[in-house]
C-alpha cells in the first residue's frame, strides 16, 4: 500500500473543509506538550529521556483522544513519538516511528498548514532518518520532497531549515547545508517556544561546525 499516496488523497478530500479550531483546553494541552518536550529533549540527562518521553506520549494520546479533529495535536503526538523513538533506539524504536508517521499523516490530512507546515517537516525528517525497506520506510527522495514542501509553507522557520540542512549534510551537500543553517539562525523568535528555540540553536551551531569542517 502506498501510504503517501493515500495521505495525498485524504489531503484532497479535506482541502475544502475549514480547519478545526482548538478549544481553550486543547490550546493549553498543546502548550504543555510543547514545553515539556523542550524540557525533556534539551534539559534532561540522556538516561532519563526515554522514560520521560514515554510518559509525555501518554499525555499526547489523551489530548488527541479528547480532540481528534485537531491537526496540531496529531502533529505533536507524532513529534513526541518520533523523539521517544530516538531516545529508545534500536529495533524497538521502529514501532514508535511507524506510529509517529501515521499520526503526522493524520495531522497533514486534517490541515497541511497547521503549525506552519510542521507535519511536512517532521515527516521529512522521519523519511531520511528511518532505515529503508525491508526494515523501515525510509526514503531520501520523499524526505527531500517533504522538507521542501515545509519550506514552501514556512521558508524562514528554524525547524524546516535545520532539518533540511541535516538532510543535506547526510547527503554530503555541504554548501547547500550551510546556507540552510545560516538561514535557520536568522529565524524569527517564537515567543511561546523560547526554550525549544534555544535548544535548536545549539543543534544548528553543532551541525554548522561539522559542515564548516567539511568545507575547509
Amino acid at each position: 500500500m502506498n501510504i503517501i499516496r493515500n495521505a495525498a488523497c485524504a489531503l484532497l478530500c479535506f482541502a475544502s473543509l475549514p480547519a478545526f479550531a482548538l478549544s481553550e483546553q486543547g490550546q493549553a494541552q498543546l502548550q504543555t506538550l510543547q514545553n515539556r518536550w523542550a524540557e525533556i529533549n534539551y534539559q534532561l540527562p540522556k538516561e532519563q529521556r526515554e522514560k520521560a518521553f514515554a510518559s509525555l506520549s501518554e499525555q499526547a494520546h489523551t489530548a488527541v483522544a479528547a480532540e481528534p479533529k485537531a491537526a496540531e495535536l496529531h502533529i505533536w503526538n507524532g513529534i513526541i513519538l518520533s523523539t521517544y523513538a530516538g531516545a529508545k533506539g534500536g529495533l524497538g524504536a521502529l514501532g514508535l516511528v511507524k506510529e509517529a508517521k501515521v499520526s503526522l499523516e493524520q495531522g497533514l490530512a486534517l490541515d497541511p498548514h497547521a503549525l506552519s507546515g510542521s507535519a511536512y517537516t517532521s515527516l521529512g525528517s522521519l523519511y531520511y532518518q528511518v532505515p529503508g525497506w525491508p526494515i523501515g520506510f525510509g526514503d531520501d527522495e520523499k524526505a527531500e520532497a517533504m522538507l521542501k514542501q515545509a519550506l514552501a509553507i514556512n521558508p524562514d522557520g528554524i525547524d524546516p531549515n535545520y532539518f533540511y540542512a541535516d538532510y543535506l549534510t547526510r547527503a554530503k551537500r555541504y554548501a547547500e547545508a550551510k546556507v540552510a543553517l545560516e538561514k535557520a539562525l536568522q529565524a524569527p523568535v517564537r515567543p511561546n517556544r523560547l526554550s525549544a528555540d534555544a535548544g535548536r540553536k545549539q543543534d544548528i551551531q553543532a551541525l554548522l561546525s561539522k559542515v564548516n569542517a567539511e568545507l575547509e
